[in-house]
């Protein structure tokens, strides 16, 4: 019995254990789950401290328009209706300035517009019978909704007022078809109209006066941005083609790119361009000189600089190819490339800092310089034509179709220098050019 009993109380005190463990190892692992939830909190906040201000700004004005619901005398001036009000706020409280002006002000036109037309609509149905102005309200919501949906399509209309088509399609219906059950829909009309701007009020407010975020700062630093990223991922191209040592490759799978890290901001930045350039437009003037900045300029800049920015990328493809050059072939030219990757950067650097500062672009970067790297560059190429061409005692032993082939690749790999060289005397004659009418 005594052994039986210890077995017992054994066999209890592992079950014991086997429970404090296991929950042991899930509060670790809960534990583990929050502390990396709150590093990756922490991690959002930190990147951008902009977006606390802006979640501290959407919950104060949630806060002061749900007053109209909570509080009786507001409560009974407006009635259900002040719901609209936070509804608004949601809907319409945006990041940027820009993009807060441009709901607002759509949703405030379109309520009205739609409001106004369907006023219309009901003055006009009052005169008839009931089946007939069932009829009239019908015919007029299928031709509206035809209409302005059919606005959308127009390029113009979808990039800045689609959101106001959609708020005044969902307003004109909701009074028109309404007004045939509900009498008193005009009061209804004014008091979600009132409840509305009260909310696009607070939004503008809030937005505008209250540590505001400009769209178009956002898209002015973000072109400096990518001008130094194509800058460093140009550097970097070089540095990595060019070094002596051997890389780790379990060492870089661990690192990120810089190269690519540099062009990746470039290439995916056409959408949030044109959208931080629509609400940009919508701004008013912000800056110290009271003046507005070409935005779209801005736009066109970005396109530029993601053609530029495909380069990089061919260029990227190369060094990570399984087939390399030897490094010995390497050396043959790397002063030159050197140079002009020095000259292409030294531009983009004057390019952003000018940008950055609001300042007219150095014309230093426009030198006689990078003309002469690249013709540097031009003349190492053509010092060594049997790496790119083949070797003529090579080719005399083959069967005359090889022959014939080599023939042509060669004849066109001449009319390829000769075109580089072409394209450096263009650029050349352009930029005399640009220096006469500067000297005028």
């Amino acid at each position: 019995m005594g052994i039986e009993n210890h077995n017992e109380w054994t066999a209890k005190i592992n079950g014991l254990k086997k429970y404090t463990t296991h929950i042991l190892t899930v509060l670790e692992k809960v534990k583990k789950k929050l502390a990396s939830t709150l590093r990756r909190i922490c991690r959002v906040g930190r990147e951008d401290p902009r977006r606390v201000f802006h979640s501290l700004k959407v919950g104060f004005s949630l806060t002061l328009v749900s007053r109209l619901y909570l509080m009786e005398p507001l409560f009974e001036g407006i009635g259900q209706n002040a719901i609209w009000a936070v509804m608004t706020v949601v809907l319409v409280f945006e990041f940027t300035a820009g993009a807060t002006l441009c709901k607002g002000l759509n949703r405030g036109i379109g309520t009205l517009l739609a409001g106004s037309l369907a006023f219309l609509i009901e003055y006009i149905a009052q005169e008839t019978g009931r089946v007939y102005r069932a009829i009239f309200i019908g015919t007029a919501v299928f031709v509206i909704g035809a209409a302005a949906t059919y606005t959308r399509f127009f390029p113009y209309i979808k990039k800045n007022y689609e959101y106001g088509v959609v708020i005044f399609l969902l307003t004109f219906n909701l009074i028109t078809v309404s007004s045939y059950r509900v009498h008193n829909v005009l009061k209804i009309a004014h008091e979600r109209f009132y409840t509305i701007a009260i909310g696009c009020g607070i939004c503008l407010l809030m937005s505008l006066f209250i540590f505001p975020n400009w769209s178009g700062q956002d898209l002015h630093n973000s072109t400096v941005s990518k001008l130094q990223g194509l800058e460093n991922s140009i550097e970097a191209c070089v540095d990595e083609y060019f070094r002596n040592e051997t890389i780790d490759e379990d060492k870089e799978k661990t690192l990120e790119d810089p190269i690519y890290k540099g062009y990746k901001a470039v290439l995916d930045s056409k959408s949030i361009d044109e959208t931080l350039a629509l609400h940009a437009s919508w701004e008013p003037p912000h800056s110290i000189h009271c003046y507005r900045l070409p935005w779209q300029q801005y736009v066109k800049l970005g396109d530029v600089l993601r053609h530029f920015g495909y380069t990089v990328v061919a260029l990227h493809g190369c060094i990570q190819t399984q087939i390399q050059t030897p490094r010995s072939v390497r050396v043959l030219f790397k002063d030159p490339c050197i140079r002009v990757a020095a000259e292409v950067t030294k531009a983009l650097l004057e390019l952003a800092e000018s940008i950055k500062n609001h300042r007219q672009c150095s014309p230093e970067i426009l030198s006689d310089h990078l003309h002469q790297a690249l013709q540097d560059l031009n003349t190492a190429l053509k010092s060594q034509p049997r790496l790119f061409l083949g070797s003529k005692a090579t080719n005399a032993n083959k069967t005359n179709m090889y022959a014939l082939a080599a023939a042509t690749a060669r004849e066109k790999s001449s009319q390829d220098y000769g075109s580089l060289l072409s394209s450096v005397k263009t650029d050349t004659s352009a930029l005399l050019k640009w220096k006469s009418q500067r000297v005028r």
